[in-house]
Formats: structure tokens, sequence, C-alpha cells
């Protein structure tokens, strides 16, 4: 029977370090960290999104501003936002919420928000650093792996490890922190062939491709380490991930659940990100 990683507990603990941090960071400078979230339409999923991300703000004692734009809202306007709270000292990390409607350049706002308040690690100055190991941001949900991996002492350093899945967002990132973390590393996608043999020699697996249950007991080594950073929902309604709960755990010797594993610390690690934004304002 594997040990449940419990994403939700060690989210919360690094919560408390950062709400220690943040008052610490206040009494020596004066002015808390800013967040500036941008959602642009009314995707629910987003707004459940932009809404969790404003309460962990005041949970660690952030200042935070939610900037809530019609679906019409043009390119001009929404590159003049991000020109403006760029420009703004009360503001370190700006985000703009994902999906964007179709109309609007994705890669156009990514490049325009400074590289400085690039909290969500998308600009390419970033993305460069973090392939050279001299990063001052990551992207949350990576960093939200490493960080349930150290907390559950899970040594990286010479192991066998599988990411399938290969997306700017997780899968090329997250391969990229498990190498720096020295381990030996295959990333898997859609063209790879045997990947049930492949998921078999990890000792630790990332699942991050968006299929629901798809990896099963029998493409998992025994002992194994299974991180699920899938969030799907089933016809019925109900949360799951990209691994079968029900045949990975017996096999398995750490795994996360979905919903409680990988989710909770993504928000926590864009919390941790901004700090680190404000902390470098003042250097």
């Amino acid at each position: 029977m594997a040990n449940i990683i419990n994403g939700k507990a060690i989210s919360a603990a690094i919560r408390a370090e950062l709400k220690q941090e943040t008052e610490e960071f206040v009494q020596q400078h004066g002015f808390r960290p800013g967040l500036a979230v941008i959602i642009v339409g009314e995707d629910p999923a987003s707004q459940v999104y932009v809404r969790n991300k404003h309460r962990a703000c005041e949970e660690v004692g952030f200042y935070s501003e939610v900037w809530e734009l019609p679906a019409t809202t043009t390119q001009d306007e929404l590159n003049a936002l991000v020109d403006r709270l760029n420009g703004d000292p009360a503001i370190h990390g700006i985000l703009c919420q994902l999906p964007l409607p179709s109309h609007l350049d994705e890669n156009e706002i990514i490049l325009r928000i400074d590289p400085k308040k690039d909290v969500d690690a998308f600009h390419p100055f970033n993305v460069g650093k973090i392939m050279i190991g001299d990063y001052s941001f990551l992207p949350c949900t990576p960093a939200g792996v490493m960080a349930l991996l150290e907390r559950s002492d899970i040594e990286i350093a010479g192991k066998e490890c599988v990411v399938v899945g290969r997306s700017n967002i997780v899968g090329k990132p997250q391969a990229m922190l498990l190498l720096h973390a020295h381990g030996t590393v295959t990333v898997c996608h859609s063209r790879t062939k045997n990947l049930a043999e492949i998921c078999r020699r990890a000792d630790i697996l990332i699942a991050a491709i968006g299929k629901a249950d798809f990896f099963k007991g029998d493409m998992i080594k025994e002992g194994a380490v299974v991180i699920d950073v899938g969030m799907n929902r089933r016809a019925d309604g109900s949360l799951t991930g990209d691994v079968d709960f029900a045949s990975v755990e017996p096999k398995a010797s750490y795994v996360t659940p979905v919903p409680g594993g990988v989710g909770p610390m993504t928000i926590t690690m864009l919390m941790k990100n901004t700090l680190t934004a404000a902390k470098q304002s003042v250097m």
C-alpha cells in the first residue's frame, strides 16, 4: 500500500511559512507583496481559479488586485492594462489567466509582461533561466511537484524519472527541474512508442497528459513514486486524475491523490513566486 502524499497539508505548511516571511518583509520594507490577476471573459473554471488566487493572497498577507475584463476586450486594451501594471510599483507579480478568448494573442501577452513580474514563469527570458538552472521563478505546477517530493523526503538524484507530457506549462519545465535535481529523465508524449514499457522503468513517474484514469497498475513499477498532475471530470461529474488510483495505489510506494495532491500546491507556488518578486524589487 502506497504512502499518500497529502498536498493539502504540505500546501498549508508552506503557506504558513510564507505568511510569516511576508510579515517580516512588511516590517522591514513597509509595504506588502502585490499580485495582479487579469481574467478576460467568463470561463467558469478560470473564475474559480482567480477567486482561489485572491483568497490565497489574503491568507498569506499580500495586496491583491483582480481585473475582470469583458470577453469583448481588444488586444490593445489588454496590452495597455499589462503596460500599466508593469509600471505600478505596488504590483510585483502579474498573472493573465489562460486561456484567453480566441481573438486575443496569448503569446503577445506573455511577452509583454515584465520578466521581473512574470510569476507564472512563462516569459522566454524566465524559461531560458530555468533551462540553465539560474532561475528566480518556476512554473507553479512543476514547482509544486518538486516541493511535494522534497517535503516527502523522496530522493531524486540517480533515480529513473519519466515525465509523460511535454507541454510548456508542465512537462518540459518538469523534466528540467528533475534533471537539475540529478534525476535521469525520459520525456514521453503522444508519439512515444512502447509507453507502458517506459513507464514501468520509472522510479518516479509524473503523469501530465489530461486523460482520465489513463495510467493503470500494470504500467507502474513496483515501489514507484507516482505524481498525478491530471485534473479531469468523469461522466458523472466526479474529479479524477490521469492515474487510475485504485489499481496504482497498491503497487506504488508514494502516490498523490486527485483531488488533494498536486492541485493545492500550484497556487501556493504562485504565492512563493510573488514574494520572491517583491524581495527582488528592493534588492
